[in-house]
């Protein structure tokens, strides 16, 4: 678990790096054990105000392509500056004209004991076509979850960090020494 302000000092540290030119603004920079993920706004293409809906898409998917190659190379020598700093690996996205786009992200597996009650929901996203397979099913329910508890969760992730910041001040932490009152400083 990561604190707000290991948080905002990975954005910060992102946000000084990352070149002037390479997005107008840094929209968003989240971390997990395995990733970070660095979205940026770029510019909408231009586009008559009359433009059908299949023209605008295709303006916008374009212009992300030629985002990601054109700074392919300053987005590299950035990822792996991080990657060795923070040792994660370093994903990157974009917003344009509404729509985010990731270019690259990790896909981590992840253990888990299910027992039948739980498998058999999966089974039932597979055989419904919700789902190809159990792992899917189950990226599907996490983000059912997560799309319908966002509040409880922000009050979880904060209480973690509450939780955090006491268990660094126990009794194992080293205090700062006090000056002792017959030592002049």
């Amino acid at each position: 678990m990561i604190t707000a302000e290991q948080r905002d000092k990975l954005r910060g540290w992102f946000a000084g790096r990352l070149p002037d030119d390479l997005f107008e603004e840094l929209t968003e920079v989240t971390v997990d054990r395995e990733e970070i993920t660095v979205i940026g706004r770029i510019p909408a293409p231009r586009l008559a105000e009359d433009a059908p809906a299949a023209e605008r898409e295709a303006a916008l998917e374009s212009r992300a392509q030629e985002f990601r190659e054109r700074t392919r190379e300053d987005r590299m020598a950035v990822a792996r500056e991080a990657e060795h700093r923070f040792r994660r690996k370093v994903s990157w996205g974009v917003e344009c004209g509404g729509r985010r786009t990731l270019f690259t992200h990790v896909a981590a597996p992840v253990m888990t004991r299910l027992r039948q009650p739980e498998r058999q929901v999966l089974d039932t996203l597979i055989a419904g076509g919700v789902a190809r397979s159990r792992s899917d099913a189950l990226a599907w329910c996490v983000r059912l979850v997560q799309r319908h508890t966002d509040d409880w969760l922000t009050e979880l992730r904060d209480s973690l960090e509450h939780v955090q910041r006491v268990r660094s001040r126990g009794p194992d932490t080293e205090p700062d020494p006090a000056p002792r009152p017959d030592e002049e400083e």
